[in-house]
């Protein structure tokens, strides 16, 4: 009777997202403390468990002991590239066709998720390029306030990743916000320096031309959709970017702009 006692007691102290069992409540909850789970960890389609990076979501599904009742429905409906599980076996075909992951980016995600296409052709591809830029800001200072992008992306204009890293802050991080980055300190451990990561950008956003030389119509330059060169303590002419928060047709004010949460249910529906 003590020992299903016992049982029942770790069964209780078990850890949602992870699964883990632990013998006291205290033991638990400073799991839960130091785990930071959250939507960022890779999730297993079927039991819904959290795993800390994509090879153990992969050792889970289809690794020298997977889970069963996963690896069964994996096997059926689940794509081998992206570990996403779909809603039918044909479902599954269609989507390896035309999965990202395919080319190998995900053993690059597995290392720091490095990928760098970028490419300066000098003008010469067909038509202006448009590109989008992306941020990941963790904290800074005493207080973990100031801002330190942590992580960039670059994609065109139909949705190919053509450049991802993680950067190394030129000061220590003091809060990683992993809630909304998924940031964990060994992502920045060997990252690239943050210096490095401005070049690459700014040679690709200028395309081989001076940045004195950039002008709107028939230069080579690539228009840049997005704001978070401030973040990358870089400068771009601002006649070279988009931005709904500064675009009048979409602007509350002349002065204020709307919400994305907004723009995106008024013209996206």
């Amino acid at each position: 009777m003590e020992s299903r006692n016992e049982s029942s007691e770790i069964s209780r102290n078990k850890c949602a997202a992870c699964f883990r069992q632990f013998n006291k409540m205290e033991h638990l909850v400073e799991h839960m403390r130091i785990s930071y789970h959250s939507v960022h960890e890779p999730m297993c389609g079927i039991c819904k468990k959290h795993c800390r990076s994509y090879e153990s979501l992969r050792e889970h599904v289809i690794g020298p002991l997977p889970k069963q009742e996963c690896k069964n429905i994996f096997s059926i409906r689940g794509c081998k590239f992206c570990l996403t599980i779909l809603d039918s076996p044909n479902a599954r075909r269609v989507h390896q066709e035309r999965c990202q992951l395919s080319g190998g980016l995900l053993a690059s995600f597995a290392n720091l998720g490095l990928r760098d296409n970028l490419t300066i052709d000098n003008g010469y591809a067909r038509g202006r390029q448009v590109v989008a830029l992306a941020c990941k800001m963790v904290g800074g200072g005493s207080d973990g306030s100031i801002d330190l992008c942590a992580r960039v992306c670059l994609i065109d204009e139909n949705e190919n990743i053509i450049f991802h890293t993680y950067v190394k802050p030129p000061i220590p991080v003091t809060n990683y916000r992993y809630e909304t980055t998924g940031i964990r300190p060994e992502y920045l451990r060997d990252a690239t320096p943050l210096r490095q990561v401005q070049k690459k950008i700014q040679d690709f956003l200028c395309n081989g031309e001076p940045t004195w030389k950039i002008r709107p119509r028939g230069g080579k330059a690539r228009i840049l959709v997005g704001h978070d060169l401030d973040r990358l303590q870089l400068e771009y002419p601002a006649v070279m970017m988009r931005d709904t928060a500064k675009y009048p047709p979409l602007m509350k004010t002349s002065k204020l702009s709307n919400s994305l949460k907004y723009l995106t249910q008024a013209y996206l529906g």
